[in-house]
């Protein structure tokens, strides 16, 4: 071997040796590289499972926490209905009242209603035309009484007492100028009740309104002695 071939094989083993080397370093980073990458896959991937896992445990809670808020509004409205049901049923019973209770109460509430004794009072077309006059003929008398001087009952209980005691009740109504309720023409839709007018002022005393006056103040009681 001449000395031209040494050198070029010594150059060819040289260059082998890098490449040799170059070749390993290369693979060396190439498994750093790839373990580097493995490990950062194998944390993002425990990452993104926890954060999926807190966040399906996250939705659960609020899911949750909306189907207990719904049931809530549920038995909310459940709870009112039943209520409202409630007064419905009393307006209905108080319109149902016998003709005696009924006459009896609405001539209370007129007289309670009333400011001067000369209202007029209008009803509903069914009671005016059924209850009408009766209801005013003993709001008056009770109107008239009240003013009324009280006479001794062993002089009321003769027949000549009874007349004069009716006599001395009507004298003191108008003297006092009360006793004067009239029907009036007019009617109003309404379940029962009735309502005062005087001159433009009216006092509103349908059952329709006293239950709503009510129905803020009763309306707790009222469901606990439903649901309680």
């Amino acid at each position: 071997m001449n000395g031209i071939e040494k050198i070029t094989g010594q150059i060819d083993a040289d260059v082998q040796k890098e490449i040799d080397e170059l070749t390993a370093q290369a693979q060396a980073q190439a498994a750093e590289i790839s373990a580097k990458y493995e490990a950062q896959a194998k944390s993002d991937s425990g990452a993104i499972l926890q954060k999926g896992t807190q966040d399906a445990a996250q939705r659960e809670e609020r899911l949750a926490s909306v189907a207990q808020l719904e049931a809530r509004k549920l038995v909310l409205a459940a709870k009112q209905e039943m209520v409202g049901k409630a007064f419905d049923k009393a307006l209905a019973d108080l319109a149902a009242l016998p003709d005696e209770q009924y006459v009896a109460l609405l001539a209370d509430l007129a007289v309670k209603a009333s400011r001067t004794g000369r209202e007029q009072v209008i009803f509903s077309q069914k009671d005016r035309s059924r209850f009408g006059k009766a209801v005013v003929t003993r709001a008056n008398e009770i109107l008239a009484r009240q003013v009324a001087p009280k006479l001794p009952d062993e002089l009321t209980e003769t027949k000549a007492g009874a007349v004069l005691d009716k006599v001395v009740t009507g004298a003191s109504a108008v003297l006092a100028g009360t006793g004067m309720l009239t029907m009036a023409e007019e009617t109003r839709p309404m379940a029962g009740g009735l309502i005062l007018r005087d001159d433009k002022v009216e006092t509103n005393c349908s059952f329709e309104v006293l239950i709503h006056l009510q129905k803020e103040d009763l309306a707790a009681e009222v469901a606990r002695a439903l649901f309680e």
